[in-house]
């Protein structure tokens, strides 16, 4: 079955939502469509989150950071903005997961590349390792105990 853009996204939030609420975090969600984040996540502070549909692509999951929507003249991509949103939250169909991403750490970034095994060239400066994102990693980590 091929799947809309609107359609993995809600998925992708139905996930989200399910496993933050899992972890006990409490969930909101904006009254109206169309603004830059999808949920509230009140962990101590609120933090605005943007949900994404990641795939798999071989060893690594990719997160994208933009938002793309139809204009006149085509397709516009449009990167997030601090001002905007806090984290990325996204779901990963094939692994069945879900991962945060704070948005210092995809700031300026079309997208974010998260390694599932060690590389061919074990390269271990600045890989991002999915096991460091997952929710029970970095949400657990904020919203404590």
């Amino acid at each position: 079955m091929v799947l809309s853009t609107n359609q993995k996204g809600a998925i992708a939030e139905t996930a989200i939502v399910a496993a933050a609420t899992w972890m006990g975090v409490d969930v909101y969600r904006p009254v109206a469509e169309g603004g830059r984040y999808d949920l509230i996540f009140d962990v101590g502070r609120l933090v605005r989150v943007q949900c994404k549909w990641a795939a798999r692509a071989g060893d690594v999951v990719v997160v994208r950071c933009y938002s793309n929507r139809r204009a006149r003249d085509g397709l516009v991509r449009r990167l997030y903005a601090s001002t905007e949103i806090d984290a990325f939250a996204a779901y990963c169909p094939e692994l069945d997961a879900c991962y945060f991403v704070p948005f210092e750490l995809a700031a300026g970034q079309t997208m974010v590349q998260l390694r599932l095994t060690p590389t061919l060239n074990n390269q271990r400066r600045r890989v991002r390792w999915a096991s460091d994102f997952s929710f029970e990693a970095r949400l657990g980590a904020i919203a404590g105990p």
